[in-house]
């Protein structure tokens, strides 16, 4: 093996004869070149030897298979059908799905890319009009040409080492004299021999985005995809492939993800010799796009990641990328601000003195950044009318946007704006002036989603009058904080700004892109935060320009585990917008100890969104020792290395994250429904470097209320559980919950220590760890010197 230096250091990506060799720390993948031209997909794992070759890993071909469509009529044994690629054609005896679907200029959809040329550059190559990622180490490029039209694709395969991350993109370039239709071009393409494979997805909905689905592959074809216009809550654009046996500590999975917010598709396709094919890329759903002669098209990137160390493995290395190489600007690792939005207190009903007394509630609990949520805009007093008119309601606002907003900051906290500018109600002034702006149909009704339609943002006109009305807004209030919404999906895909409508979908996208920069680039003290009705728009192209992204608008802390495990397979902490709510929660009616919402709601970026004025006084201190605790360990909830620890009993969720030295973990353990005669649970953390801890449990109260007709057992005088004196009682006094104190080492803790026992209807004392249904503790372990 013939290594360059790169820097005093062995190269990343090493070239040998007829192969490629691209190394991370941990990682290394292979590509061979055929005596054909073909690219072959050799390898993709645990790093290699360094003289381990191309000759030694590659497929071996050495007899026909039966029903092959041979490449070369004087080769019986070289079937493209047959073999491991890294690139696929139509036409030429591969029946899988190839990753392009190109018309030629002969009218067929025959192609055959050979390799023309290669180079490696230091760095990333970024793109013309979509985001990357950044600061990657080195980028080998394969440019593949067309055996009959001077058709190009150039293939980028870019290096991020630490993180051991590599990402993959094409381009198609049209040097020919006649245009080409491109109706599917994938950014990846890859086939592997099968490890007996299960396929994970995030899937859902609204209110219930990111749940992890898990499924065989089998043979045929596996299709994760969105056509709704987003990269949609119903699919989220990254899936696992792991190993049949994989858990979250061992076992080999891949990762892959996609840096894009618009209709995506991702194909695992198993073929009859066991070989699995992987293709991600734009979704072909409706999409055509016409390459004349001189153009090119890019593809979104890819990314994807190694590890034989689990699903925690591959996480571990997805967070650190997005942390050092999607998030970018003012916000990069820096700690977001304790915020609390308004929504789910008022709605659409409030005036100036509603939200400022809020407000003030909100500064005396600790809350920095106070969050106006929709309605104060145009007439929209409800969901019906208003959207597109971004000029102040006065009879909500009589001072106007700066004079609430210099008022929020008088108050000592920063003050933030929710805004829906992708949108507009036909009950609006921009609507009735402008009813061109609105993506519809000349000769059909118009749909609506949420009693609204969508911008058409493939137009330029539309784009600057979203840039200018926001733009001011944001200037004159001085804004540090935005949540941008988008709340419905795209249907009627149509623009008359558009000769070919096979292109409004990725078109739409990269005017949001373009709409983003303009107005955010120019304003990086701003923190975004992206909002699709929730986690409609959860993905890495959004996080390119917000550092962080609203989870779900289900706010129930037992719904929200689900939802933010999923996300935690391929999104750190610090992406994940979480919020303690009132409860019973107005998306399940489901009742849950204020602990549970405030434990779930840590492990990501916290605010709260609920009414603070009906709080009793002992909630008012319980809030406020939250806020106070998740100041504290704020970095380590966001940036710490998080760990989904693996439990034994269905209905125990446990979640981790240990700080960047390794001598601090916190660790929520939570329980969702409970069962009678509740067996002993153990205490397992992970992470640590070797070293005395002390392990400690977050003080949380008790509601008296939460004892129901105990309590009168309990008194010395009996009392009605639901009458006036325990109301106030409840009010104003709480118990303790149980405290427990240990120290040990961390191998005892990696192996896990007992905890006291749960209620299990036998009475109750300070040992006794009261959780039932949707309890929770928070466990805090520190170095013995640390704790001192």
């Amino acid at each position: 093996m013939k290594y360059r230096k790169t820097k005093g250091k062995c190269a990343l990506i090493t070239i040998d004869g007829m192969s490629f060799r691209l190394d991370t720390d941990c990682t290394t993948y292979l590509i061979g070149r055929t005596k054909y031209g073909h690219l072959e997909h050799i390898y993709y794992g645990n790093l290699l030897g360094k003289a381990d070759g191309a000759d030694v890993l590659a497929q071996k071909r050495s007899i026909v298979v039966g029903s092959s469509v041979l490449y070369n009529r004087e080769d019986d044994v070289y079937s493209l059908d047959s073999m491991c690629l890294e690139w696929s054609d139509n036409g030429r005896g591969d029946y899988r799905h190839s990753p392009t679907e190109f018309k030629m200029p002969d009218g067929s959809f025959v192609t055959d890319f050979i390799y023309e040329s290669h180079e490696v550059q230091e760095g990333t190559v970024s793109m013309e009009a979509l985001p990357t990622a950044y600061g990657g180490d080195q980028t080998l490029k394969i440019t593949l040409r067309d055996k009959a039209y001077p058709i190009f694709i150039d293939l980028y395969y870019t290096v991020f080492e630490r993180m051991n991350v590599i990402s993959r993109r094409a381009v198609v370039r049209n040097e020919g004299n006649d245009p080409i239709t491109i109706r599917r071009i994938m950014s990846i393409s890859m086939d592997m021999p099968d490890e007996c494979f299960q396929m994970y997805t995030l899937d859902g909905g609204w209110i219930k985005e990111a749940n992890l689905h898990k499924r065989p592959v089998s043979y045929g074809i596996t299709v994760n995809s969105s056509t709704t216009g987003a990269s949609s809550n119903r699919h989220n654009p990254a899936f696992l492939l792991a190993e049949a046996d994989a858990n979250e500590d061992y076992g080999s999975v891949y990762a892959f993800n996609m840096i894009y917010s618009g209709n995506h598709y991702s194909m695992v396709e198993k073929n009859e010799r066991d070989y699995v094919r992987v293709c991600m890329g734009i979704n072909p759903h409706l999409f055509e796009w016409i390459l004349s002669p001189e153009e090119k098209f890019e593809t979104p990137e890819c990314v994807m990641s190694y590890s034989s160390q689990g699903f925690n493995g591959t996480s571990h290395n997805m967070h650190d990328f997005i942390n050092e190489h999607i998030v970018r600007g003012d916000y990069k690792k820096k700690e977001r601000p304790v915020l609390l939005n308004n929504w789910e207190a008022h709605f659409f009903a409030f005036n100036e003195g509603k939200l400022l007394r809020l407000a003030r509630d909100a500064k005396k609990l600790g809350v920095e950044l106070f969050v106006l949520d929709d309605g104060w805009f145009g007439d929209r007093n409800h969901d019906k009318a208003g959207l597109g008119d971004y000029r102040v309601n006065p009879k909500k606002l009589p001072g106007g946007m700066k004079a609430f907003a210099d008022k929020i900051r008088n108050l000592g906290m920063d003050f933030g704006l929710w805004l829906e500018p992708e949108m507009v109600n036909e009950d609006s002034e921009l609507y009735r002036n402008h009813p061109e702006y609105a993506v519809k149909l000349p000769n059909r009704h118009s749909v609506l989603g949420r009693n609204q339609l969508v911008l058409n943002l493939c137009k330029k006109e539309v784009r600057d009058y979203i840039v200018e009305q926001v733009s001011s807004i944001l200037d004159e209030a001085k804004i540090s904080y935005v949540k941008w919404d988008m709340n419905r999906h795209i249907a009627e895909a149509f623009s008359e700004a558009l000769k070919n409508q096979g292109e409004f979908y990725h078109r739409y996208i990269l005017g949001l892109y373009e709409v983003l920069t303009r107005v955010f680039a120019p304003r990086p003290h701003i923190l975004l935060e992206s909002c699709s009705s929730g986690g409609n728009r959860f993905d890495l192209g959004m996080l390119c320009y917000s550092p962080q992204i609203w989870a779900s608008d289900d706010t129930d802390p037992i719904e929200r585990l689900k939802i933010q495990t999923g996300l935690s397979y391929f999104y750190p902490q610090s992406t994940m917008g979480a919020h303690v709510s009132q409860a019973p929660h107005q998306q399940t009616l489901r009742e849950t100890p204020l602990a549970t919402r405030f434990h779930a709601a840590c492990f990501g970026c916290l605010g709260y969104e609920l009414d603070l004025k009906y709080l009793s006084p002992e909630q008012r201190k319980d809030i406020a020792e939250q806020i106070a605790f998740y100041k504290q360990y704020r970095k380590i909830f966001q940036y710490g290395r998080f760990y989904r620890v693996k439990s034994y009993k269905f209905n125990k969720v446990i979640w981790e994250t240990v700080s960047e030295d390794k001598e601090t973990a916190l660790t929520g353990f939570f329980q969702t429904l409970a069962t009678a005669a509740e067996s002993s649970d153990k205490l397992k953390v992970v992470g640590l470097k070797e070293g005395r801890y002390t392990v400690r449990t977050r003080p949380q109260k008790l509601y008296i209320q939460r004892f129901g007709g105990l309590i009168k057992h309990v008194a010395p005088v009996e009392l009605n559980p639901d009458g006036v004196i325990m109301r106030v009682v409840n009010r104003h006094y709480s118990l303790k919950d149980c405290v427990e104190t240990y120290t040990c080492s961390s191998e005892a803790l990696a192996a896990g220590i007992p905890l006291c026992e749960q209620f299990i209807g036998t009475g109750y004392h300070e040992s006794v760890r009261m959780l039932g249904d949707f309890g929770s503790n928070m466990y805090i372990i520190e170095t013995k010197d640390t704790f001192l």
